[in-house]
């Protein structure tokens, strides 16, 4: 099974530069132009408050195309070949940058178009901003991709029911809620998620939460495959 295994700082400094394919045409793109694209490992832009990331982080890597018709409507083409290990997490970022007691709301809300074969999930990343914490929240998972750590049984929280894996990646703790159902659209409450983590749990406390990404983190996708956020929003007060 596929696991996360780098922390975002750590994968940034230590990925191998990849043969990524800078010359394959952006197959996924609509029909009206992107307003940005990049088939860069590392591609990014900011656009209306979100950070776009091509992010091919993992060795083995293929060629990786992202475009953004705005921050909260993208999407990216993929040819990965079908081995093990994650080769990217393309994903857009929100900074919250607020603790978790001074947090009244988090909430968040996606809508995916996602391909039936290869091997990936669509998943939030929620770091604190020391990055000693890695909080993910799959809300659906296709092929041989399994998360990081062992399970600590079955929770119903946030508005899905989840099973929680807890583990280490020899960089940061990271804590897994994997849906119990796929899903393509949906609301998450996430601000119940973190306060059971500390308050419940007390596996970390206080943290400030920073980057707050959601993405799809793919170990294949061999022939080329699409993968479309129509629409997500992320909100916090």
């Amino acid at each position: 099974m596929a696991t996360r295994m780098l922390s975002g700082v750590a994968k940034a400094l230590i990925a191998p530069v990849l043969a990524l394919g800078a010359t394959v045409g952006l197959a996924s793109a609509p029909a009206s132009a992107a307003v940005w694209s990049s088939c860069d490992q590392w591609g990014s832009t900011t656009l209306n408050g979100y950070t776009l990331y091509n992010d091919v982080w993992g060795s083995g890597a293929g060629s990786q195309c992202i475009w953004a018709n705005s921050g909260t409507n993208w999407g990216v083409w993929a040819d990965h070949p079908n081995t093990g290990g994650i080769k990217s997490y393309p994903n857009a970022k929100k900074v919250i940058d607020k603790s978790i007691t001074s947090l009244s709301s988090l909430t968040s809300s996606y809508n995916v178009t996602v391909p039936s074969s290869g091997a990936y999930e669509t998943a939030y990343d929620i770091w604190d901003t020391n990055h000693r914490y890695e909080i993910m929240l799959w809300v659906n998972k296709t092929g041989a991709v399994g998360p990081l750590g062992t399970s600590q049984g079955t929770l119903t929280l946030g508005g899905s029911t989840w099973t929680v894996y807890k583990g280490n990646n020899g960089s940061n703790d990271v804590f897994s809620f994997v849906r119990s159902s796929n899903s393509g659209s949906g609301t998450v409450n996430i601000l119940p998620i973190l306060k059971w983590i500390k308050d419940t749990k007390g596996w970390f406390g206080d943290v400030t939460i920073g980057d707050l990404q959601f993405g799809f983190e793919i170990t294949s996708s061999a022939g080329g495959l699409d993968f479309t956020v129509n629409s997500e929003s992320i909100s916090s007060s």
